[in-house]
């Protein structure tokens, strides 16, 4: 075929295609969904977090159309009070979500909302100010969160609202999901509601919680009192530390502050802390329902007292919450502490008792002690409120009757889950019917033939149909780049399960790929229940048998071996792009038609869209699975994984001359060797039913011929893809044929040729100890041979990595610097393999069969190793609190 024959073919399907988009064109919205976004990263006022006059930066009156001025700033949490035209009459409230909490969206940060509400507790008015979802940028429409939120005008902040349908027997209101922003919305709804119940507690229109008062264990006579280290080892004395880092400062090798605290109600931990005296007398002052806890700095130079000490002032650094419940300290609430009486305490530079005085606080249940920060962006020097908590729980060997019993709601994540326990069940049962189907392949193939491939395309065809329509259209659960970016940026950063839990169907697709492509490739995902690729391949067949398979073709191999590295080049782009800007990487994610075709709706989006959509179907009436082969972002980043599968398809030696397979394989992912790339490979198993089919497959067909002649048997086809010899093994023909072309040409049951390290013929714990060496260690005798100038490069280069990661734990170096460092490592690590330990190891993980590495084979090994080891050195960092993430 020439490439002109191949230009008009190309041509006709690009023709095609702008005539599909045509209709879906005239009815589309231009504009929806793209480029207007008006809170997407909005920059907000750098002292928007300590404003007095809130109103003066926000649009207040958005959220409040009936109010003609507004108060200060004042409460805790704080909140403004809203006013008629007289300027006396209140007609309700407006808050910052962010003042109350922090609760983050799919992006891990919190959509920055400001609400309204009246003096009955209804919401009128809801505005996003800022947000950092990506999905509400282009793949759905800003609007779509404006529509959701306004579904809370004229709720009350008193009623039961959750994500979903109405309950009546449970007084549920449901409101309305945005279809693939499932997590975002969720996250919404807590934000409103918390943020309402917040405020609507503190001014009245919503009754305080009240929670029994604990009793607690007496102090008995002559019992000797803990220490302070017995205290903290029981955890009635907490701590909290700040890192500078933590706070958008330098690390100074001290903590911006270090505060310990506990309860001092119990008469065993109060007198610990105060002594016998001090103890009585400040329970003389309390009321019953109160309750006292201490607070003492022992590092830092920050105050947490804040401006208490003005008469009248609010503690503004420190706060106690309970659930829901945020309790604040005035001038009244505190008293002065000038010793701790433990023994073994430390000493320390500040000190305060607080009161809580109110009913709604327990000191029977769990609480904590906020200490609020200024956070300063190094990039903007935008200073935003910081939230600090530690958990706290009186121990129950100091309760009467120890700690009550608590019965706590569940999360948003699990409330999604048993709500769609049925469909989530179904699609868990669907996934393991496809990994059951496949795992049964050779069953499956071996009752198929070239000429009737019903057995294993009744059941392929069946989960294409299946994923398409339920999975990707009704479901809209459609994997994509972006959750990969997500999932590498939580790996590296802060790994968050309830991220992931939200999306149920998302969450089981992803263990099902993540599982199933260690075990047999990329391929099972990819051919068997892509919905996106399922619907190319669906179009292609019936292109073909509706008369068009005469125009269908293949591009030429030695341009598809170039070709299919443009998906690798678009998946490593949107990584490092991803690395310094998340939002960016979401644009350009816009390479993926995923979210067009499932999430938006061709209907929905502008025609740039749809039209992209449209050539990639047009072309796979021609070309089979065009954007699977060459574009597709996703298949690269599940393609490098799929080096390290543990089971492969079956060869046999006849494959490294006889090319029936390498015709009819659609994803053109064997060789003229007969090896198969199973980076590439589908797994269609037309391959798979050759290897046995004694029709169909050509060495098959001639031993067939051949016993027929001479009147011998026919026996059945043995593992190794062979009939089961009638004679000796040594002096069965196909063995012999089979050794003897073995010998003149390569092996193609491993995709390259054997190799046989020196780590593979260690034994015993030597062999862990030389892997492990093997792995940590590039150079060896042949990399010094090769190359000594790439040698010492690299040498340097690792110490430089070394030296930054060094840097990294003492607070100098941030997380990009470090990533840039080891990404550069990492490229020389494979340069350096390459020349020396040019290998890596096929089959399970414990085995000891080794191969030769081609360039994707050490792209792949290195990238993962070095992802794994750079993700347990972060968390390790993390963990010693030596790096903060955030």
């Amino acid at each position: 075929m020439n490439w002109l024959s191949i230009a008009r073919r190309l041509a006709v399907a690009v023709g095609l295609a702008v005539a599909v988009s045509s209709p879906a064109l005239a009815s589309t919205n231009s504009g929806t969904g793209a480029g207007g976004s008006q809170a997407y990263e909005a920059e907000l006022p750098a002292d928007l977090a300590t404003a007095k006059d809130m109103c003066a930066l926000l649009p207040c009156k958005d959220v409040f159309p009936g109010a003609a001025s507004f108060s200060e700033r004042k409460g805790r949490p704080p909140y403004v009070e809203a006013y008629g035209a007289d300027g006396k009459t209140k007609l309700g409230y407006v808050m910052l979500s962010t003042d109350i909490t922090d609760t983050p969206a799919y992006s891990g940060k919190p959509v920055v909302t400001l609400i309204g509400m009246d003096n009955e507790g209804k919401f009128v008015g809801v505005k996003v100010l800022k947000h950092s979802e990506p999905i509400l940028l282009l793949g759905i429409p800003e609007s779509a969160l404006i529509n959701f939120n306004n579904q809370y005008i004229g709720k009350s902040v008193k009623d039961k609202i959750e994500v979903g349908s109405s309950h009546a027997d449970s007084e549920v209101i449901g409101v309305d999901a945005i279809s693939g922003a499932t997590v975002t919305v969720i996250a919404q709804n807590q934000v409103l509601m918390t943020s309402g119940a917040a405020i609507a507690k503190q001014v009245g229109i919503m009754e305080q919680t009240i929670r029994p008062q604990p009793q607690y264990v007496p102090l008995a006579e002559g019992a000797q009192l803990p220490d302070w280290n017995t205290l903290v080892k029981q955890e009635a004395v907490r701590r909290i530390v700040v890192q500078p880092q933590q706070v958008g400062l330098d690390k100074t090798g001290e903590p911006f502050i270090e505060l310990w605290f506990g309860s001092l109600n119990s008469p065993i931990v109060g007198q610990a802390v105060l002594g016998k005296s001090n103890w009585q007398n400040l329970m003389s002052q309390l009321k019953p329902e109160e309750t006292a806890i201490f607070v003492i700095r022992t590092a830092g130079k920050e105050s947490f007292k804040g401006s208490g000490f003005v008469r009248g002032g609010i503690y503004d650094r420190v706060q106690v919450r309970q659930d829901g419940d945020t309790f604040t300290f005035r001038d009244t609430d505190a008293l002065n502490l000038y010793s701790v009486a433990a023994k073994g305490a430390p000493t320390f530079t500040e000190a305060a008792i607080f009161m809580v005085r109110s009913k709604a606080f327990s000191d029977a249940y769990p609480w904590q002690l906020t200490f609020l920060g200024n956070k300063v962006d190094r990039e903007t020097g935008t200073r935003t409120f910081a939230n600090f908590d530690t958990a706290y729980w009186m121990p129950a060997q100091y309760l009467e009757g120890g700690h009550p019993k608590i019965i706590k709601p569940d999360p948003s994540w699990l409330k999604v889950w048993k709500s769609r326990a049925l469909e989530i069940s179904l699609f868990a049962l669907l996934l393991v019917a496809v990994t059951v189907v496949y795992a049964l392949r050779d069953p499956l193939t071996r009752r198929s033939t070239h000429k009737n491939k019903w057995p294993v395309n009744a059941f392929k065809y069946s989960f294409w149909m299946i994923f398409i329509v339920w999975v990707g259209f009704i479901m809209m659960a459609q994997p994509s780049i972006t959750q990969v970016l997500t999932w590498l940026h939580s790996l590296l950063f802060k790994w968050e399960w309830t991220l992931f839990l939200s999306d149920p169907f998302i969450f089981l697709f992803w263990v099902f790929i993540f599982i199933t492509i260690f075990v047999f490739g990329r391929g099972l995902f990819c051919g068997w229940t892509c919905p996106f690729g399922s619907i190319q391949e669906i179009i292609h067949k019936v292109a073909g048998a509706v008369g068009l398979k005469r125009f269908q073709f293949q591009l030429p191999q030695v341009w598809h071996d170039r070709l299919k590295w443009v998906k690798y080049a678009v998946f490593f782009g949107l990584v490092v792009v991803s690395l310094f800007s998340m939002g960016l990487a979401e644009k350009l994610s816009e390479v993926e038609p995923f979210k067009t075709t499932f999430l938006v709706g061709l209907t929905n989006r502008s025609w740039p869209y749809v039209t992209f959509v449209a050539v990639i179907f047009g072309i796979s009436i021609f070309i089979e699975r065009p954007y699977c082969k060459y574009v597709c972002p996703l298949g690269a980043s599940l393609a490098m994984p799929s080096t390290f599968r543990w089971f492969g398809l079956k060869r046999k030696a006849d494959c490294n001359s006889c090319k029936a397979c390498a015709k009819g394989c659609g994803a053109q992912a064997i060789d003229a060797d007969g090896r198969i790339d199973h980076r590439e490979c589908l797994h269609c198993l037309d391959c798979m039913i050759l290897y046995t089919d004694t029709s169909g497959c050509p060495p098959l067909a001639k031993e067939r011929k051949m016993r027929e002649r001479e009147g011998q048997p026919l026996t059945a086809i043995g593992k190794n893809g062979y009939f089961i010899p009638i004679v000796p093994i040594k002096d069965d023909r196909q063995l012999q044929h089979a050794a003897a072309l073995l010998a003149k040409k390569p092996d193609p049951r491993l995709p390259t040729d054997v190799a046989v390290p020196p780590v593979a013929e260690a034994r015993g714990i030597k062999r862990l100890w030389v892997e492990i060496v093997d792995h940590l260690w590039p150079f060896n005798r042949d990399s010094w041979k090769g190359s000594r100038i790439l040698t010492a490069v690299g040498i340097a280069l690792a110490l430089a990595a070394s030296l930054v990661w060094v840097l990294a734990a003492q607070g100098s170096a941030s997380p990009i610097m470090v990533i840039g460092w080891w990404f550069g490592w990492s490229v020389f690590e494979v340069l350096i393999r390459l020349q020396g330990k040019r290998y890596v190891k096929d089959g399970p993980w414990w085995g000891t069969v080794y191969r030769r590495a081609n360039v994707m084979d050490m792209l792949a090994y290195v990238g993962f190793k070095n992802l794994l080891i750079g993700a347990a050195l972060f968390w390790a960092l993390q963990a010693a609190g030596l790096m903060t993430m955030g």
